[in-house]
């Protein structure tokens, strides 16, 4: 599978220019970020917008985020210099599972080591760096992306002005560790897995499938596929609706995506936790930026209990609501809506912002 096929021919790519350090002690060279960015950086460096995706996303943001994207909405171009990096450990440009490994000239495979949240920022940061960015006036992110956007908050205090965390936690849960596993358990049950040392010809094609189907199952609601599917039947694949959708998303995903880069990314979700041993609530009452708390009310994966308590704990925090059935993928559909929650989040960091300088000058 050529993993190239699925990247926009505007991406960029950064060279790392040293070996990159990872938390859990690796070291990996020749480190290649793939990126993309829209708008112009201003000669202060400092109207940056970074945008963290998904699990299984990409930088193309103005393809899964079309609706957030665009003159007079929430990341406008014209005003913000918008960037969104492929992250580590992915397979859609930057270093992951399926790079060529410079020390053996094949592939890491299942040799890829393990990868943080920490990690994928540390290496964003680089990036950042290296487009001469001197501040961040948001960094947004849903479901992973949103533990990326905690994790910037707390790294990078001094560049980041504000965040936008959308359906996450300041850590995973016991639910999402234990549908993560089950996830991986069905791509290790496949004959052709071979404990991670597959071929492009022969991948793991039906694991990593049924672990989409799983996926998909929590990244929607009940009444999402009540209302969509009931108890529809398909004649044509002699099955319920349901399980001819559940099938489609579940190749789709092979058809673009690589098991290894599955295994390693929903490994590194699983080791979020924004404490690392320190107090939990002191870590989240530091982080001291504006913040939007975007909870789903349909969500079940990362429920809105998880949202309400990072909106109680941090203290420059305001907890909005986007109203979907959906589900967690509410933030990937439902974007007019999560664009005007986001409009007025920055309209008022625009108001206190002026309303700061006036004090100032009085």
């Amino acid at each position: 599978m050529n993993y190239q096929d699925f990247i926009s021919p505007q991406t960029q790519y950064y060279h790392l220019p040293m070996p990159f350090e990872l938390e859990g002690g690796g070291v990996l060279t020749g480190v290649q970020v793939a990126y993309r960015t829209w708008g112009k950086l201003n000669s202060a460096g400092d109207n940056g917008v970074l945008i963290c995706h998904a699990l299984t996303g990409s930088a193309d943001a103005d393809e899964w985020w079309e609706g957030l994207l665009g003159a007079n909405k929430a990341l406008d171009s014209d005003r913000d210099f918008i960037i969104c990096s492929n992250i580590l450990g992915s397979c859609y440009g930057t270093t992951g599972a399926t790079s060529i490994n410079p020390q053996t000239g094949i592939p890491y495979g299942a040799s890829f080591p393990a990868i943080t949240i920490r990690d994928i920022v540390r290496l964003q940061a680089a990036l950042i760096q290296h487009l001469g960015i001197k501040s961040l006036q948001l960094v947004i992110g849903g479901s992973l992306g949103g533990m990326q956007v905690l994790e910037w908050a707390l790294l990078y205090p001094d560049i980041v002005q504000a965040i936008a965390p959308i359906a996450t936690s300041g850590r995973h849960s016991a639910w999402c560790i234990g549908l993560s596993e089950a996830q991986r358990q069905a791509i290790y049950a496949d004959p052709n897995w071979k404990g991670g040392n597959y071929t492009k010809e022969q991948p793991p094609s039906q694991g990593l499938a049924v672990a989409r189907m799983m996926a998909m199952s929590a990244y929607r609601s009940w009444q999402s596929f009540t209302e969509r599917f009931g108890r529809q039947y398909d004649d044509v694949a002699d099955q319920f609706a349901i399980a001819s959708y559940l099938q489609h998303h579940g190749q789709k995903l092979v058809q673009r995506f690589d098991a290894n880069t599955y295994i390693t990314l929903t490994q590194a979700m699983d080791s979020h936790d924004v404490a690392q041993g320190r107090d939990y609530k002191s870590v989240l009452q530091s982080i001291k930026q504006p913040a939007l708390v975007v909870a789903i009310d349909s969500d079940i994966l990362y429920p809105p209990i998880e949202q309400q308590e990072l909106a109680d704990l941090i203290p420059n925090a305001q907890l909005s609501w986007l109203q979907s059935s959906y589900g967690h993928d509410a933030f990937l559909i439902d974007t007019a809506a999560l664009n005007e929650l986001l409009i007025n989040f920055r309209q008022s960091l625009s108001l206190k912002t002026l309303s700061d300088k006036l004090i100032g000058t009085s």
